[in-house]
């Protein structure tokens, strides 16, 4: 019997500790595209997750399985240009996700934001499509509603099921497989519809410069990247925050200050119609107003709004104190 085609792409990273080696970009991108094509069998793929998890993702492989990904897109004619693509996949557990106001904040003063992110995959954790929900915001049921909103809002939020039926079964493999697939980590590189700049969080510091080097490796020439609470991209205003990413293609790492002397406790409520009512201004809460403006200070200095941290923060400011209260991503 002949050999199948994609048994070469597990064999590169499973020969053994001397003959086995990381996958090149292009080589990822071949077998990542046959993943989504439907064309290997379920052992074949649960070999190559968990063989490229074990060893962990090379810049060279979240850069071809991004690019494979944003292959098989069907992006509508017409879509409107995304400043800003904001991936939201960790979720939330000690506190609400506030970075979405900061996203909305973003949208709200002309900068075209699309969300992209999946939910339910880990328990005990509030997901952005719900707590969207809770503001009034549906997310996208198709490409062609995402780019409507995009054009209409210049907000979308876009679930990983609406990009591919196939990414959240790979995702899910983690129930049965035991590990983080790699699209925990290449989700935040997709940058789905091109977008001008991208933002995106990490769990563990060390993933800041892989992300930045697989967006260099796909020919992205703006990014930010840090270590968010969560693993979202939203800032812990109480911590020194470093920022590490591309600006004009040039790598940089900027030390952000923080801005309160003190954090919060864990929100046992977890109450997402409680953003609502910051947004309005219903509440007052100091640490989440904080949070919401220092998250939209990293996105204004990555956009260009500001040419320093103190300024970002600044400009972030005044903009919260004059949002649109009755009103969202209007």
């Amino acid at each position: 019997m002949s050999e199948h085609p994609f048994a070469s792409y597990v064999r590169i990273l499973g020969k053994g500790p001397n003959l086995s080696r990381s996958l090149t970009l292009d080589e990822t991108r071949a077998a990542v595209g046959m993943i989504l094509k439907g064309e290997v069998e379920p052992v074949q793929l649960g070999a190559f997750l968990c063989l490229m998890r074990v060893k962990t993702e090379t810049p060279a492989e979240v850069a071809g399985f991004a690019l494979a990904i944003r292959d098989s897109l069907s992006i509508p004619q017409g879509m409107p240009a995304v400043d800003l693509d904001w991936p939201s996949y960790a979720g939330k557990s000690r506190q609400l996700p506030l970075f979405l106001l900061a996203a909305l904040l973003m949208a709200e003063n002309g900068v075209a934001v699309a969300m992209h992110g999946a939910g339910g995959h880990t328990a005990g954790r509030l997901y952005s499509r719900e707590a969207l929900a809770s503001l009034g915001i549906d997310a996208a049921a198709s490409l062609a509603e995402a780019a409507e909103q995009i054009g209409t809002r210049r907000f979308a939020y876009v679930p990983m099921d609406v990009l591919h039926p196939r990414l959240p079964a790979i995702m899910g493999l983690k129930r049965l497989l035991g590990l983080r697939s790699p699209l925990h980590t290449v989700a935040r590189n997709m940058n789905p519809f091109d977008a001008k700049v991208s933002l995106m969080s990490v769990f563990h510091p060390n993933y800041r410069a892989v992300h930045r080097d697989a967006a260099e490796l796909m020919g992205m020439r703006e990014l930010a990247c840090f270590k968010g609470e969560g693993g979202e991209v939203e800032r812990r205003p109480e911590k020194p925050c470093l920022v590490e990413g591309l600006r004009q293609g040039v790598a940089f790492e900027e030390e952000w200050p923080p801005t309160l002397t003190s954090g919060s406790g864990h929100d046992l409520d977890m109450d997402a119609g409680r953003l609502a009512r910051l947004w309005r201004g219903e509440v007052a809460d100091a640490y989440a107003e904080a949070t919401v403006v220092a998250t939209a200070a990293v996105a204004l200095r990555q956009v260009g709004r500001a040419g320093s941290p103190q300024e970002a923060e600044a400009l972030a400011g005044r903009l919260w104190a004059g949002r649109r209260r009755d009103g969202l991503a209007a």
